[in-house]
């Protein structure tokens, strides 16, 4: 599933190509998608400049004249600027023209979402898939003690393991399953060690992982295990550089303990029980 680096990689891929331009047509080939693409976007979005393109979470913002379009991957979901001459593909779902480019959203497991906000109806803040989203981990509200303060205040209380309260992103977005365990692996923390109970001090050193490993993440390219590729087609390389996730029975690259897995909310983590204490 895209996730946050996957997604930014994304924006960073496409917005050149169309930031300034002017939509010519949209066309709704398969609106089945998570939910309904809006019909109307075939007539209202016509004429309309890009005038930028935002991220938020795991959504893609396209600011327009009116309003938003936001943008989401879904499971196997990718988006890329392609000539509009190139021929359609079997799970292209909806296209955007501008003129002699198209902006192409292929989706064979039809998870993702292509959505509308318009400003009438205030920020885009306000939309509801977004209200209750974490902080972002590059923002200035999560820069260096900020994000072990909001770690720390959100896990109090909390006796869900701390794998599954970062995933939550109710705290910080962005955290998906691999950059969960090399989150917590580069901070020593054990994942399924109880939120609440951490300390200050792991808090700390947690919310630097995560910049660290998000970072490093986007500078690769994000991961693809089977489906995802950037705006050019591109697979992410994140995975050769993986110091835990996916590497069960291969020696810890620190301490050469073998790296254990187990299964948390149906999702492999992967931990060294020498490394990362409870």
């Amino acid at each position: 599933m895209p996730e946050l680096p996957e997604v930014e990689v994304t924006r960073l891929g496409i917005a050149p190509h169309l930031k300034g331009r002017k939509v010519s047509a949209v066309k709704i080939i398969d609106g089945r998608l998570r939910w309904p693409v809006p019909a109307n976007l075939s007539k209202s979005l016509p004429g309309q400049t890009v005038h930028a393109i935002e991220r938020r979470g795991k959504y893609l913002l396209l600011e327009m004249d009116t309003g938003y379009l936001l943008v989401h991957l879904g499971m196997t979901g990718t988006l890329r600027v392609l000539p509009s001459s190139d021929p359609l593909k079997i799970h292209d779902r909806v296209t955007l023209e501008f003129g002699k480019l198209s902006l192409r959203l292929h989706d064979p497991r039809k998870f993702g979402a292509v959505l509308w906000h318009p400003k009438s109806k205030g920020p885009i803040e306000t939309f509801a898939l977004l209200q209750k989203l974490g902080v972002e981990p590059f923002s200035p509200e999560f820069a260096g003690e900020l994000g072990a303060d909001i770690l720390y205040q959100k896990s109090r209380k909390r006796s869900v393991a701390v794998k599954q309260f970062l995933l939550a992103g109710q705290a910080v977005v962005g955290v998906g399953n691999i950059y969960c365990s090399e989150s917590l692996f580069e901070a020593g923390i054990h994942p399924a060690k109880a939120a609440g109970k951490l300390t200050r001090p792991q808090c700390s050193r947690l919310a630097e992982a995560v910049r660290l490993i998000l970072k490093k993440a986007i500078a690769a390219g994000g991961s693809s295990l089977k489906d995802f590729v950037n705006s050019d087609g591109d697979p992410g390389h994140f995975m050769v550089q993986t110091k835990v996730y996916d590497r069960k029975g291969l020696p810890c690259k620190v301490c050469k303990s073998p790296i254990s897995q187990i299964v948390q909310g149906q999702r492999s983590t992967y931990f060294c029980t020498q490394c990362q204490k409870r």
